[in-house]
């Protein structure tokens, strides 16, 4: 079955390239040039590489230089958090304050600089919705904080996060503040009031492999890899310049169709959340209720008294495809940590699906999970229960 044939609603782990990006890589996959060498091919490769730089920076209200092409989010929250501490940890600044519904790039490189640092670790509780709980950070973040790490919205349940109130709370204390913003184009870095933020190419509609770290001009990072002293030293290693390209011109479209691609995927998952509920009443959406405090695109489900994997599955045979939670934790049968984090029991937390919606999400998606949702949910339960 082809990717064009099947029913695509997981566009939170990835989505479809655009177009223009597409056109964007393929223009600069011939051009020969190393964009750290000193001759004419490679200060044309470098032109390339500073103006896809400068924007992207303009698009989400960074200067170019405080832009740092990485491998993705992971590599950009790993050097965030860890580069920070290191720093940070040379004048006593030894404890790292983050939430309890990270990503995994996040929860894994705080806990092992827990294990092989000596980092002191504070995980900050949320509430019923996913939200963080702003008294409890406050009361965390003290002068020994060097790093204090919050998601911009949460890509389980969609909640948004206050950052400014985050970030403003580490600003007093003289901690550095650092948001995971992958899979968001709406963002404002200037106004943010981060230190740091975290953001990715292939779930904006660009290529995999490559992502960015906006990072204040004066910040000491302490670098994560070592070699040519690319970007701003702390990230060393050779430039994809035909991806640069790529995820500039897909940050371009995602940011200019913003308003209107919102208020369009708002009412999809309006008629996604509606047409589930019709089809099986017993369900519960997770996360915020509040549109305004929401990300248009995702619905987190639980279909409590089934196994959410065996759903997936017999959705997947449908031609439908979603998700059980992060696909970065796919494969391994963990309930989600996020709903746990939430106050959900661990069989509320193993039966929920996350379905996210993208630029090629149409009515008729909907329309055909809808179609598909009953007999898979109640195959499931039959398993369950027999099981």
């Amino acid at each position: 079955m082809s990717f064009m044939s099947r029913i695509y609603l997981d566009h939170a782990a990835t989505t479809p390239m655009v177009p223009e990006a597409i056109e964007a890589m393929t223009r600069e996959l011939t051009r020969v040039g190393n964009a750290s060498s000193l001759h004419a091919s490679g200060r044309s490769a470098r032109r390339v590489v500073e103006e896809s730089r400068e924007a992207i920076a303009a698009q989400v209200g960074a200067r170019p230089a405080e832009l740092i092409f990485t491998s993705g989010g992971t590599e950009s929250d790993n050097l965030a958090i860890k580069g920070v501490f290191w720093s940070s940890a040379a004048v006593g600044r030894r404890l790292v304050v983050t939430s309890t519904i990270e990503h995994h790039a996040v929860l894994d490189s705080v806990a092992w600089l827990g294990q092989s640092a000596a980092a002191e670790v504070c995980h900050v509780p949320v509430d019923s919705v996913g939200r963080l709980d702003l008294s409890a950070l406050s009361s965390a973040v003290d002068t020994h904080t060097g790093v204090v790490s919050v998601m911009w919205a949460n890509n389980e349940v969609g909640t948004l996060q206050p950052i400014r109130e985050i970030a403003a709370v580490a600003a007093q204390q003289g901690a550095i503040s650092h948001s995971d913003a992958v899979g968001h184009s709406n963002v404002d870095f200037a106004a943010s009031g981060l230190d740091m933020l975290t953001f990715t190419a292939h779930k904006l509609g660009g290529p995999y492999g490559i992502g960015a770290l906006l990072a204040r001009r004066e910040l000491q990072l302490a670098p994560i890899m070592h070699g040519g002293g690319q970007e701003r030293d702390v990230r060393s290693g050779t430039l994809d310049v035909a991806a640069t390209a790529g995820f500039a011109a897909a940050l371009e479209v995602a940011t200019r169709n913003r308003v209107e691609e919102d208020q369009r995927l708002r009412h999809l998952r309006r008629e996604l959340i509606g047409s589930v509920l019709t089809a099986v009443p017993w369900a519960v959406p997770y996360g915020s209720a509040d549109e305004a405090d929401r990300l248009p695109g995702i619905a987190s489900i639980g279909f409590q008294g089934c196994s959410a994997d065996a759903i997936l599955m017999l959705l997947d045979s449908a031609g439908i495809d979603c998700s059980t939670g992060s696909a970065c934790s796919a494969g391994v049968s963990q309930p989600s940590h996020v709903l746990l984090a939430m106050g959900c029991s661990e069989a509320e937390a193993r039966s929920a699906l996350r379905f996210s919606l993208g630029h090629t999400s149409t009515l008729a998606d909907v329309r055909a999970l809808a179609t598909a949702l009953p007999e898979a949910v109640q195959r499931a339960k039959a398993a369950a229960a027999f099981a």
